[in-house]
């Protein structure tokens, strides 16, 4: 282990964006040092990277799939821990300096937690932590001076474009939306939409969960609402625009009127090498734009009657509260019906508003009761798929 470098953990390492940021640290085996590495059920992907990053920690979550995975091939200085429970260990880790949140949907917002109680520096990929629990999480950063670097692409793109200016004169964001693979579809269209054609993204690699919600624009509902946390925004300042092309990845507007954008190739890796180098910037193995070919760049706003998630996000965002639990979990939920052929592509939103609308709102809830509202929506999901 170089002990110069910054000691980096990375939860949920097997998923799309923590096989990317691993990508990143073989590009910079002097300055970043891989302490743990935690994922669910691949664990034979774990144990592989174990054995080629050589962490102090490795945690597989799921107990039932530990038990019965064999573990031969873990290298003998590698301290296994099994449980979720663990991660929250992991990333609250004295010797861990920066922590990758890339653990997917709200089973990810624990180990954030223990990382911000922590005062860590948060690699954010898990937006569920700011759509669920914004307020607090904010709160708890603040209190333990916690640092939140976003390593979703348009927040990141965000976070870029706001160091060219002070904050109080930033008139509006603007969060830039491929479309997903169904843009130009009619609504008839989309009502036999099946499973294959929701995961065939036209320009992002992404697991399942979230390449249906960018189908689905769910995803860029979520990000409204993560954004209005995470920039402590108001709701009529972040817009989104319709950008096929997925090279410039949001545009901030200051109140001369100039507005900044920041542009490459579709890539995690950059946002992810950002995060993780910040406030240096390393030459890295994230594409490169080609200026010597031509580059189309177009715009377009969004039709809400054809992506009605958009509706949604703004609401939580204004409302604040419960809303956001609600509408993840239930999202989560309906996106994992409709992933094994329990319900249609376009059951899934409007699912999301039935359930949003007839939670019992609170303006000021706790973690606890984050949680609890959590298990409900999904449990409101389960019951309406199997009746």
């Amino acid at each position: 282990m170089n002990h110069g470098a910054r000691n980096v953990a990375i939860l949920g390492s097997t998923g799309s964006v923590g096989c990317s940021a691993l990508d990143v640290v073989r590009s910079f085996p002097e300055s970043l040092n891989v302490v743990a590495l935690t994922a669910h059920g691949r664990l034979q992907e774990l144990v592989e990277q174990a054995q080629e990053f050589a962490p102090r920690f490795v945690v597989a979550s799921d107990p039932k799939a530990a038990q019965n995975f064999a573990w031969q091939g873990l290298p003998p200085e590698v301290e296994l821990f099994v449980g979720p429970e663990s991660i929250e260990c992991v990333a609250a880790h004295q010797d861990v300096d920066v922590v990758v949140t890339a653990i997917v949907g709200s089973a990810g917002l624990r180990g954030t937690w223990a990382a911000l109680e922590a005062g860590k520096t948060i690699a954010l990929a898990n937006k569920e932590t700011l759509v669920v629990a914004g307020s607090l999480a904010m709160a708890l950063a603040e209190r333990h001076r916690a640092t939140i670097l976003p390593v979703d692409s348009e927040h990141n793109a965000v976070f870029q474009a706001m160091e060219a200016g002070r904050r109080e004169d930033v008139q509006r964001v603007i969060l830039t939306a491929s479309g997903g693979p169904f843009l130009r579809h009619s609504l008839t269209d989309l009502q036999e939409i099946q499973v294959a054609e929701a995961l065939s993204h036209p320009t992002w690699s992404m697991g399942p969960k979230i390449t249906v919600d960018s189908a689905t624009m769910m995803n860029k509902a979520l990000e409204i609402i993560e954004a209005r946390w995470l920039f402590g925004l108001q709701p009529n300042q972040i817009d989104v625009a319709i950008h096929p092309q997925s090279i410039v990845h949001s545009l901030v507007e200051f109140s001369d009127g100039s507005v900044l954008a920041q542009m490459s190739p579709p890539d995690m890796k950059l946002p992810i090498q950002y995060a993780l180098s910040y406030p240096e910037r390393w030459d890295g193995p994230a594409r490169r734009m080609d200026f010597s070919e031509l580059i189309e760049l177009s715009f377009e706003p969004p039709d809400e009657e054809r992506f009605p998630a958009l509706q949604i996000g703004h609401e939580v965002a204004a409302a604040g509260g419960t809303s956001g639990a609600v509408v993840n979990a239930a999202n989560e939920a309906a996106v994992a019906s409709f992933l094994s052929g329990q319900m249609r592509f376009t059951d899934i939103v409007p699912t999301c508003r039935t359930i949003l609308n007839h939670h019992d709102f609170d303006p000021d809830p706790t973690l606890e009761e984050l949680l609890i509202l959590d298990a409900w929506a999904r449990e409101e999901v389960t019951r309406w798929v199997c009746t």
